[in-house]
């Protein structure tokens, strides 16, 4: 079978399962509203959770970047890739987070990848060494990526119920006494599927009892949870005692591109000699680095555009479920909307979005046999009326295929 017929092959069995597949092009800038086919449409897809893919100083910010950097850098960062911006940015990072120091990357999918191969496929001067990883199983496929690079000779990897600090003492109290040299406990903050959170303040308690890394990806936690949106760290109060906190500014920090990783000044310098995304990868852009910049200094300034973020989350949980659809309950701006069904959440999709709705359908393989779902993310661009002509697509929708009464 050659490459096209291969290819064929798969794209017709993926037909009836793939998520994926439906690409709708915007006609708009990023925003609680937004423009498709010339129809003004409310944005509940979108992880641009404080609203600054298009906020002022934002935009003005990455244009200030471009006039006084250039458009791009082309180089690594190691060669000449790094301007005094990109290392103010880490600066502000780190403060933010509570942190030594930070190192930037290409994406948080990049961060995952190069720190765990960083780490645990290093001899560091043992020439007879084994690592263990412990992870949540509902882990973000990037975290995953990650530990599939971990050489299966030196590194062991476990996998814990999901956000289950019980079951993961269990298996470290099983390997206690086994001479691991480094033990790596590894955690989404926010999971995205589900819009719940990991109990960082115990999962803190364990890495502390047993010496193990902490690892945390808060890509859907940093600048969305906690009451300045310094993430779950912030919510569960351990900020500073993560060991590796990873971030992305591709989300409610600017909404473009990047990730980091934030830790003490030795794991972030070691990094930097060792991290093969980083050292590989061309450095982030001018533009990206200065609008990132502000948006931090923007959300550090202003404390009501997180405020208004979690206003809207709670209005929108309590009137969805008050129109009788089920969601998991949590305080996350993700809000999955229970239909069961793949074929229920893809005529519903297919639905809200003629009624002015654009919200995504997830369905098996992405979540669970009979768990698919719509999933709604609330932003702090949405007005009180976005809000409410959802909602009454909701209802009108739900009543038409019969999921109302």
């Amino acid at each position: 079978m050659n490459l096209s017929e291969l290819v064929s092959s798969e794209l017709r069995r993926l037909e009836t399962s793939n998520t994926l597949k439906h690409e709708t092009a915007l006609q708009s800038p990023q925003g609680g509203v937004v423009r498709v086919n010339g129809k003004e449409l409310v944005m509940l897809a979108s992880n641009n959770y404080l609203g600054m893919s298009n906020h002022p100083a934002v935009r003005k910010a990455a244009i200030e970047g471009i006039k006084n950097y250039g458009y791009g850098v082309a180089s690594a960062r190691f060669l000449c890739g790094t301007q005094t911006i990109h290392r103010q940015l880490e600066k502000t990072i780190a403060k933010f987070v509570g942190t030594e120091d930070a190192i930037l990357f290409s994406s948080t999918f990049a961060a995952n990848v190069g720190f765990f191969s960083a780490l645990t496929n290093e001899k560091m001067g043992m020439e007879q060494y084994r690592d263990v990883i412990y992870s949540d199983r509902l882990n973000h496929a990037s975290i995953i990526d990650g530990q599939r690079l971990c050489r299966s000779e030196v590194t062991e990897k476990k996998i814990y119920n999901h956000a289950d600090p019980v079951h993961l003492e269990q298996l470290l109290e099983e390997d206690r006494n086994k001479d691991y040299r480094l033990r790596i406990i590894a955690t989404d903050g926010v999971f995205s599927m589900e819009g719940d959170m990991a109990p960082l303040d115990a999962l803190a308690r364990l890495a502390e009892k047993y010496q193990a890394i902490l690892f945390v990806d808060d890509a859907h936690g940093i600048g969305v949870v906690g009451k300045t949106g310094r993430g779950t760290a912030e919510h569960y109060h351990v900020l500073g005692k993560i060991d590796a906190l990873i971030g992305t500014l591709g989300k409610a920090i600017g909404g473009a591109a990047g990730g980091f990783i934030s830790g003490s000044g030795e794991l972030v310098e070691y990094l930097r000699q060792k991290a093969r995304t980083y050292i590989f990868s061309n450095s982030l852009p001018p533009a990206i680095v200065t609008a990132t910049t502000a948006a931090f200094h923007l959300l550090t300034k202003d404390k009501t555009i997180v405020k208004r973020l979690h206003e809207n989350t709670a209005y929108f949980r309590k009137e969805i479920q008050g129109l009788g659809f089920t969601i998991i309950q949590g305080t996350h701006p993700i809000v999955p909307i229970m239909l069961g069904e793949a074929s229920v959440a893809q005529e519903m999709s297919a639905a809200l979005l003629k009624e002015g709705v654009y919200i995504k359908g997830l369905w098996f393989p992405v979540v669970p046999r009979g768990e698919a779902r719509l999933r709604a993310q609330v932003s702090a661009a949405l007005r009180r009326k976005d809000i409410d002509r959802a909602l009454e697509a909701f209802r009108k929708v739900g009543k038409k295929m019969g999921i109302l009464p």
